[in-house]
């Protein structure tokens, strides 16, 4: 046999593998997408030779983190054994800020980790999920995951349209998902159309809502923890990696009813918070003074932009959020493209189904003012955008 042949017949064995081994691969699983993370500042700097980025995509706080938090983690003790899994102090802290006790708390590695427990815990094959589209991109993902079915229901000038889905529930229907304030367009409901929508709701299907931004919303807005007071089968969703700057740590977690809640500590995997995120979240849910600045910061920094891509003739969706929406004259890949070539790093909203769009964190003034010399530059290259006076 000569080297040639072995060679052929050796690759032929390697697809044979290959092939097995999706044939293992569950059906829901070969048919997704891994999720596609923002361009990081490391890889901006690669790509272009910039020594300088200003990254505005992925909503981090642009102050930082919680300087009470940090001060927490300046010691971590016991690294060696394994946090108290069931975290009583920091479940009761959060317990009584939504007016009830720890057991109505669930805890994860992040709202992702929480969203999963919660699929997991309820979502099996042929159930529905309605979810407004386009919004976070899990809700999908973990529905296909469990071999749920997506009822994807439009937005209305981009918002959350209740009436429709309210319409797209059926029998099968197990949740119904708000993300309240939406992401990718940062708008929120209205919270009297909202309670319209609630008690309309039949009360065997659950009613989830993602209020990753919450501590963002300008009132009267939607308070969740309300709902879950109010409302049997309501679950709540937050984060600390936004307001509380602690992306990296990872801390989200649920808030239920008691007995929604132990059937997702049922399945809740264990020991999914480590110790320094624990005593960082509860650390940095005292840092008054931080949390102060934040928000008012984001908010100079809203109607600095707000103004700006009114100046520029660019539309763009009020935002109840550390972020903005704003349509581009072009693809919103090229225009990604072309503010990262300049140093400035947004998130195309061609991955977050939203073209045209680009998804902007609100920054801080210096980075707000570099993006807007960056449109203001592209403006020549732009033709429908209006030229800087």
């Amino acid at each position: 046999m000569c080297a040639g042949t072995a060679t052929y017949r050796a690759r032929l064995a390697v697809l044979e593998v290959v092939k097995s081994l999706e044939s293992l691969v569950r059906p829901a699983v070969r048919s997704l997408k891994p999720y596609a993370p923002g361009t990081t500042v490391q890889q901006a700097k690669a790509r272009f030779g910039l020594r300088n980025v200003v990254k505005l995509s992925s909503n981090e706080n642009p102050l930082g983190a919680s300087p009470r938090a940090m001060a927490a983690l300046a010691s971590i003790p016991n690294a060696n054994i394994y946090v108290d899994d069931d975290h009583t102090e920091l479940r009761t802290r959060l317990g009584a800020l939504a007016g009830l006790t720890k057991d109505s708390i669930v805890v994860g590695h992040g709202s992702n980790d929480v969203f999963m427990t919660l699929f997991a815990t309820f979502v099996g094959p042929g159930d529905e999920v309605v979810h407004a589209d386009p919004t976070f991109s899990l809700f999908a993902l973990d529905t296909a995951l469990f071999d749920g079915t997506s009822v994807r229901v439009p937005l209305r000038d981009g918002v959350h349209d209740l009436d429709a889905m309210l319409a797209a529930v059926g029998p099968r229907t197990k949740f119904v998902v708000v993300c309240d304030p939406n992401n990718p367009t940062g708008t929120m409901v209205d919270p009297e159309a909202f309670a319209a929508f609630a008690a309309a709701l039949p009360p065997d299907v659950l009613l989830v809502i993602d209020q990753a931004y919450r501590e963002y919303m300008p009132e009267p807005s939607v308070d969740g923890l309300a709902y879950v007071r109010n409302r049997p089968r309501t679950i709540v969703l937050r984060t600390m990696s936004k307001l509380y700057g602690l992306a990296s740590l990872r801390f989200g977690y649920a808030v239920a009813e008691p007995e929604v809640a132990a059937y997702m500590q049922r399945v809740r995997l264990p020991f999914n918070v480590s110790r320094p995120a624990a005593i960082a979240a509860l650390a940095a849910l005292d840092d008054y003074e931080f949390l102060r600045r934040t928000l008012e910061t984001n908010e100079a920094g809203k109607a600095y932009l707000s103004h700006e891509f009114t100046r520029l003739g660019l539309f763009f969706y009020p935002s109840a959020t550390n972020f903005i929406a704003v349509r581009v004259p072009v693809s919103a890949t090229q225009a990604y493209e072309a503010l990262l070539e300049r140093g400035i790093v947004v998130r195309s909203g061609d991955g977050l189904g939203l073209p045209n769009f680009l998804r902007i964190t609100i920054g801080t003034q210096r980075e707000n003012e570099q993006l807007i010399e960056a449109f203001d530059a592209l403006a020549p290259a732009w033709p429908s955008l209006r030229q800087p006076a």
